[in-house]
């Protein structure tokens, strides 16, 4: 009888980048702000976003706290306005390129809102929401674009992401993140993507 070695376990490249949803080179912080995905979702959009608190004012710990319901409503009178909601996005990343993921990117996070892109409603069921750190209209920092280039890559090794898009193209007339601050042509060549990739509104 030939014996036979044991068969090694396939390592995957993405089982290197992720853990049950949660990529290895992002500072985890979880929030409560999440829901199971609906049964057998095509995860394959991940959506742009902007966010400040307040408004226009960065580097603070004011969206860590938003995303993870700790922020202090009387601490600036701009929170009066969005007091006791409650929000999440899978990732969000800082002017300095600083990455944090607060919901498994096998969870449903509460970013899209009522939302429509690629004959599909409800964008939070089957999309990965990645929100910057800036103010709609204006210009996001070279750091942020390199965290991005290199994220986005990371996410079609796990899901089938077929698409890019902005919150406000798939929310128009509701939403206008990030705006057009946001340098898509930058973002494709840094990131590798094909157009095909991208909303046609931004394909030149």
């Amino acid at each position: 009888m030939t014996c036979h070695p044991p068969r090694q376990p396939v390592c995957r490249f993405d089982d290197a980048l992720w853990r049950d949803g949660w990529y290895r080179f992002a500072a985890h912080k979880p929030s409560p702000n999440f829901g199971p995905r609906p049964h057998h979702p095509e995860v394959d959009l991940v959506v742009l976003h902007s966010i400040s608190l307040p408004p226009g004012q960065f580097g603070g710990p004011e969206v860590l706290q938003f995303f993870t319901n700790q922020l202090d409503w009387q601490a600036h009178p701009y929170f009066g306005q969005i007091e006791g909601v409650k929000v999440s996005a899978h990732f969000f990343i800082r002017r300095n390129g600083e990455l944090w993921q607060f919901v498994s990117c096998d969870d449903r996070a509460w970013h899209a809102g009522v939302s429509s892109y690629r004959g599909r409603i409800d964008c939070n069921d089957d999309s990965i929401g990645i929100e910057l750190e800036g103010l709609e209209g204006y210009a996001f920092d070279e750091a942020q674009y390199e965290t991005l280039a290199a994220l986005c890559p990371a996410l079609m090794t796990r899901y089938p992401i077929a698409h890019f898009a902005g919150h406000e193209h798939i929310a128009p007339g509701r939403k206008a993140d990030p705006g057009a601050g946001f340098d898509w042509a930058h973002f494709q060549k840094n990131a590798g993507l094909d157009s095909r990739y991208l909303p046609t509104s931004v394909v030149r």
